[in-house]
């Protein structure tokens, strides 16, 4: 009886001496520091007062002349402070104003934030950057005045959508990673009411879904909105103290960070911050059943029920060793029923993996990808479906060294069939189901093209999480990469810019006319052109085309395309023509003219886009001053001005006296031969009074 009794005053006594540990409230700020300013607890390493804080990046002042008081960071710009987690975030009150709208067509820029040199980032987890307002251009820059990344606003009164920011009032740029630098550069190209401008500000993501902004994206007044920043801290001494684990991982106190140890909780950048939890005191959980539970640090204990009868104990010893040596008998048998099982089992999971793969198939569209084919001639025969496991063996399961390249719809890997042939897997991103439709229909659209300057789509997987598409390799990377990022061992000469520009423009002139159905590819630029290994172009990335019937003039969509690459008639109608596709070629011709990016902060006297500035430039007969140092060189000046009156008439700001692509093909193919284009020439150099008398 004596025996017994023990567990249970084993356990009085664990209970006896934690009960004043459990009744200790649990302190995050330093001893003898105020914790609450106002409505918000004030962790440390923040602290009100120096004294009280790690340094001078986290004190807080807590003003007392307001009802009730506000924390106040001292280090940024003296921001109000809204919260604080010890999970690395703190969310404070910026002030945003109107911009500036007196000065339309010009470039303006707001005031930046510079959170430089101190352990404060812009947090792009819970931040959005939107540029609320109409007829409003907004580009993000780097400290370096480089852009990252832009949107435009439409004006659009009484919007039947006002619930998500889709460019008609409204639109959102994701924030770059550990990003301490923002400024914001805009262009006021229309005003709504001949005042207001709107706003272009970073702000916490949920913010956006408040009632008052959706039902009027036309407030002139925000006054404050709240901003997301993530800290980090690290001292090598916490890591010492019981209760919690730290790590730096960089180098630099302000990328590292603390956690409690599982079983402990509070402050881990306090010494001794971290306190045992008691499992035990919790009567909603039943951690150990008709036993009794004993808290420990760190964890907790079980002991048995105090009415468990030792002979009883004993009789179950006996019935395990029984049991061991019956088992021990029956190794052989044993043996036999293990491997049925096992068979069983793998019976089992495969016929899992099946019913799992076929569940991604019907999900990711492989019922509607059939429909599509069958009506199609022999179009099972052109698409292959490739299985899950032939693909992850050929990209060495996906292996990171094997990414050619990241797009707006997945990822591209290079890979390498049981055959040895060589192709390019593209990992889509997550679809979901209402998009479904956009990449069936790229399947669709290339199953149908047989074209030597369009990427070849050789097959699908469908029964993985995210559907995957198998092409051809093309080796020599994008035309963009050649044009901006040139290789001095491997130049793009005056031939084969000719010779790209050709090229592109029969693949289009072959998509427009020439297949079963019209195609309009709808985001025509210089990263979706590939180079194979003899420099000839292929036009790929047909993620966002659209068939259209033959009777068929246009199609209405929501906008899509590349800023600096689309049409600007098709931006004001949302109505896409084969004209759009024309006037995406003009850029790249442009592009290849003049070696410039679409998109600049370079030329602010007509704008970043280059189309502009070639019109412009156009207009002001000063064709030469713009040209790549190798066309001038190596170029023909009749061939020079011939190609780009051409691009001049494809960027028409009206789509109807804008070429077709079979008559730009048409014209390239005679400039290249040399037909018809000395009279051009000679009436554009007589006209703009340009001395060739050197020139070749």
């Amino acid at each position: 009886m004596e025996m017994r009794r023990l567990p249970f005053v084993h356990g009085v006594f664990y209970i006896l001496c934690l009960s004043p540990a459990m009744t200790q409230s649990i302190s995050l700020s330093k001893r003898g520091c105020q914790q609450k300013c106002g409505n918000v607890t004030i962790p440390y390493p923040f602290g009100i007062g120096s004294s009280c804080s790690a340094n001078s990046f986290f004190t807080i002042v807590c003003n007392n002349s307001t009802n009730p008081p506000k924390p106040i960071l001292s280090s940024i710009d003296n921001l109000e402070v809204l919260q604080i987690s010890l999970e690395g975030t703190i969310t404070v009150n910026q002030r945003v104003s109107l911009l500036n709208c007196s000065y339309k067509d010009s470039t303006q820029h707001t005031q930046p934030i510079s959170l430089s040199g101190s352990p404060f980032y812009i947090s792009s987890t819970h931040n959005e950057l939107f540029n609320l307002g109409c007829g409003k251009t907004v580009w993000l820059l780097t400290n370096t005045t480089d852009i990252i990344s832009g949107c435009i606003t439409r004006c659009q009164r009484n919007s039947e959508d006002t619930a998500t920011c889709n460019t008609v009032n409204c639109c959102s740029i994701e924030i770059p990673v550990r990003l301490q630098e923002l400024q914001l550069e805009y262009q006021i190209t229309q005003t709504s009411n001949g005042t207001f401008c709107g706003y272009a500000f970073p702000v916490e993501k949920t913010w956006f879904s408040r009632d008052d902004v959706l039902s009027n994206p036309f407030l002139t007044e925000f006054g404050f909105v709240p901003l997301v920043m993530e800290w980090g801290y690290y001292d090598h001494t916490v890591g010492e103290i019981s209760g919690a684990i730290c790590r730096d991982s960089q180098g630099s106190y302000s990328e590292g960070y603390c956690e409690c140890y599982s079983g402990y909780e509070g402050n881990p950048y306090l010494p001794l911050g971290c306190t045992d939890i008691d499992e035990c005191s919790d009567p909603l959980i039943d951690h150990c059943g008709m036993g009794t539970c004993v808290n420990t640090n760190g964890s907790y204990r079980c002991y048995g029920d105090n009415h468990r009868d030792d002979n009883r104990s004993l009789a179950n010893i006996r019935i395990r060793i029984t049991i061991a040596f019956t088992v021990i008998g029956s190794v052989f048998g044993a043996f036999s029923l293990l491997y049925g099982v096992w068979r069983c089992a793998k019976f089992v999971s495969e016929t899992v993996k099946g019913i799992h793969r076929y569940m991604f198939y019907k999900r990711n569209g492989g019922l509607l990808l059939e429909q599509h084919l069958a009506s199609i001639e022999n179009g099972l025969e052109k698409t292959k479906l490739f299985t899950s496991k032939e693909l992850t063996r050929a990209t060495d399961h996906y292996n990171e060294n094997r990414i050619l390249g990241r797009g707006g719809q997945g990822t591209v890997y290079k890979g390498m069939l049981t055959d040895g042939k060589i192709v390019a897997v593209k990992k889509s991103k997550k679809v979901d189901e209402c998009d479904l439709g956009v990449f069936i229909n790229e399947v669709v659209i290339l199953s149908q093209i047989n074209h030597r300057n369009v990427v070849r789509l050789l097959g699908c997987c469908l029964e993985t999480e995210v559907p995957l598409l198998v092409y051809e390799f093309i080796p020599s990377g994008t035309l963009f990469h050649h044009i901006h990022e040139p290789n001095d061992d491997l130049p793009l000469t005056w031939e084969m810019r000719m010779r790209i520009a050709s090229d592109v423009a029969g693949a289009l002139a072959y998509l427009h006319s020439a297949s079963s159905a019209p195609i309009y590819h709808r985001d025509i630029k210089s990263t979706n052109i590939l180079l194979d290994e003899k420099y000839r172009a292929k036009v790929s990335d047909f993620g966002t085309s659209r068939s259209v019937a033959i009777d068929q003039t246009h199609i209405t969509t929501r906008v899509l395309g590349t800023f600096g690459y689309f049409d600007p008639e098709y931006f004001q109608s949302g109505q896409f023509t084969e004209k759009s596709d024309v006037y995406s070629f003009g850029v790249v011709v442009v592009e290849l003219l003049t070696g410039e990016k679409a998109v600049t902060s370079v030329r602010a006297e007509s704008g970043k886009s280059l189309a502009i500035h070639f019109l412009h430039t156009m207009e002001e007969n000063k064709l030469f001053d713009i040209l790549d140092s190798r066309v001038l060189k190596e170029g023909k000046v009749e061939d020079i001005v011939a190609i780009a009156e051409l691009a001049n008439k494809c960027l028409h700001l009206n789509g109807k006296k804008r070429p077709t692509m079979i008559q730009v093909a048409g014209t390239l193919e005679g400039i290249s031969r040399g037909l018809n284009n000395n009279l051009v020439s000679l009436q554009y150099l007589d006209h703009h009074s340009i001395d060739v008398s050197d020139e070749s």
